[in-house]
This record gives structure tokens, C-alpha cells and sequence, in this order.
């Protein structure tokens, strides 16, 4: 992935200037929206969603499309560097000239292309106003890190902000929300209304605080994640309806057929009895933990791992 420059700026601008720059900005060239491109233009706000990062002067921090820079030359204020990692080519060239020929110059790297498709450097905080399309693959990039950041302050779309947070019962509460709580800790720190936006987006926005837990919790992600894939597919009907499709049931005698070769045991599948043995397996664990008439809409995590560490037992995976 290329490197589009290497420039920094240290001094944060007065409100008038940073108004004033994203106007002309907006005359020079047309917004992409299609990328996401909602650029913060109030300094409180701005200046808000620093500070609640705590950042050290020893910190790297990754920022996440960093537009024009107003949440960078902040980041730069406090940090000891910054990696700012941005899709846009124009915008790149924008943040580079703002920060030409200031002190911190030479502490701000930009990556250009897909942060998603970005080999990342070490950094101890991530800051970012994130192109929404990229919300959800920006999460568990964050949580799947060798070494995951300290603290993560994101800005994201108000819906997908408290399907983040949303706890069981909730309306929002979903797979995202499992998931995620899973391998991190998530709070709601700042409602950020969408006239703080040029051009302003059609939704409110929230800013989250993301701290991955460590140690990592001792369970395989995919198995975790495949769980949840099936109870979740209708989270309002029973956990039992979702393992009455076909589709689950063919993928988890597949796995349970490669779980019986690894262990060297016979598998013996004569007249379709595979299935039904899945399907036997299944309906016990289902009956043995007392969650095949709940709704995954209402069960927390000790609900799932229950469950996960049930099929475990008879040789049923979900990766």
C-alpha cells in the first residue's frame, strides 16, 4: 500500500479558519459521498473527541480518514505521531499542503487506499471519523489486531453507535452487539448532531469508545462468530427455529464429519445417518441448556458460551 506522503502540522487552527477552510475546500472540489466523505468542520467537536482519547505524548495513533485534518493537527497536538490512513487522493493532497513546512511535519505519515485492505503499523490509539460504508469491517479489524490499540474513540452513524452499546432485550440489541461486547468493551461518550458536517449527512452521528479486552478471551473467533450467525438470523424467533434450516444443519455435518477425522474416528454415513445424528445432537444440547425456546434478542453472553461450550462437547463446530 503506498505511501502518499509524510507531513505534519502541530498548531491547531482558530474556529474562523477551520470553518473557512472546509467552505473552500467544498468550492475546490465536490464531495465524494459515496466514500463517506462528511467532513467534521465544528473545532469543539473536534477538539471534544481528542481529549476523550487521553492521549500521551508517547502515543502512535492511527487515524481513520482524516479528510482535510481537523481532527489530525489535534491528534498531533498531544501525540507523539501519527499514521492517517485516507481513500481519497484529493484529500491526501489537502491534509499534505496544510501541513507543510510546520514543526510536526515530519511526525505525520499518510498511508493512501483502502484502510481495510492497509497493512497497519503499531499504534496505540486509533481516532476516527469513519466513512460509514466501512463501520462495521473497521470494528473487527480494530478487535483482530496482534497487538489491538489501548483505546479506540470512533465516530460512526447514530444507529450503528448503539447497536455497538445496545444490551439484551434492547431493539437494536443484534449480532453486532454480541459480538462485539464479546472481545470489547463499548460505551456511548458523545451525540454529534449532522449540521457539525459539510456536506451534513442525512443521519445523526455518535461517537463511541472502544477498549479491547485483554487478555483476549480464550475462544476462537470463528466459532464464536458462526455461532451467533445462526441464532441470530432471526433474532425474535426461537435459537431452536434457527437450527432447523437445511443450510445450518449441511454445514454443521460437514464440520462435524471433519472434527471425527481429525480425532481418527470412523465416519460412518450410510443411508444419510450423518444428518440425522447432527440433527439428534443438536435437539440435546438444545434441551440440555434450557435455550431452545429462548430468542437470541434476549439471551446474554453467558447464554452463548453455555451454548458454544454444549456443542463442543458433542463434536459440533461452527468453523
Amino acid at each position: 500500500m503506498g505511501k502518499a506522503a509524510k507531513r505534519a502540522y502541530t498548531g491547531a487552527p482558530s474556529s474562523s479558519k477551520q470553518v473557512d477552510a472546509a467552505k473552500h475546500l467544498g468550492s475546490v472540489f465536490k464531495f465524494n459521498t459515496d466514500l463517506g466523505q462528511h467532513i467534521l468542520k465544528n473545532p469543539l467537536v473536534a477538539q471534544g473527541i481528542v481529549d476523550k482519547a487521553q492521549l500521551r505524548p508517547s502515543d502512535s495513533v492511527l487515524e481513520v480518514g482524516p479528510g482535510t485534518g481537523n481532527l489530525t493537527v489535534r491528534i498531533l497536538e498531544q501525540a507523539k505521531n501519527v499514521t492517517a490512513v485516507e481513500m481519497d487522493p484529493r484529500m491526501a493532497a489537502e491534509l499534505t499542503k496544510r501541513v507543510r513546512g510546520t514543526p510536526g511535519e515530519k511526525r505525520l505519515e499518510i498511508l493512501l487506499g483502502d484502510f481495510i485492505k492497509t497493512d497497519l503499523p503499531y499504534f496505540d490509539v486509533c481516532i476516527s471519523n469513519t466513512p460509514y460504508q466501512i463501520s462495521s469491517p473497521l470494528v473487527f479489524k480494530l478487535i483482530n489486531q496482534p497487538r489491538p490499540p489501548r483505546v479506540a474513540i470512533l465516530m460512526f452513524q447514530r444507529e450503528f453507535a448503539m447497536r455497538l452499546v445496545a444490551r439484551p432485550g434492547d431493539s437494536l440489541y443484534c449480532r453486532l452487539s454480541a459480538n462485539v461486547q464479546m472481545w470489547a468493551n463499548v460505551t456511548h461518550i458523545m451525540k454529534v448532531s449532522k449540521n457539525n458536517f459539510r456536506p451534513p449527512p442525512q443521519v445523526e452521528s455518535s461517537v463511541v469508545r472502544l477498549e479491547v479486552k485483554n487478555p483476549r478471551p480464550p475462544i476462537d473467533f470463528n466459532e464464536w462468530d458462526g455461532l451467533l450467525r445462526i441464532v441470530f438470523v432471526r433474532k425474535n424467533k426461537t435459537i431452536s427455529a434457527g437450527f432447523k434450516s437445511s443450510s445450518v444443519i449441511d454445514i454443521l455435518e460437514k464440520n462435524y464429519k471433519t472434527f471425527l477425522a481429525m480425532n481418527d474416528e470412523m465416519v460412518d454415513d450410510n443411508n444419510g445417518s450423518m444428518t440425522q445424528t447432527v440433527k439428534e445432537k443438536i435437539g440435546t444440547v438444545l434441551k440440555e441448556t434450557g435455550l431452545a425456546e429462548k430468542r437470541a434478542g434476549k439471551c446474554d453472553q453467558t447464554d452463548f458460551l453455555k451454548l458454544l461450550f454444549a456443542f463442543h462437547q458433542v463434536g459440533i463446530h461452527f468453523s
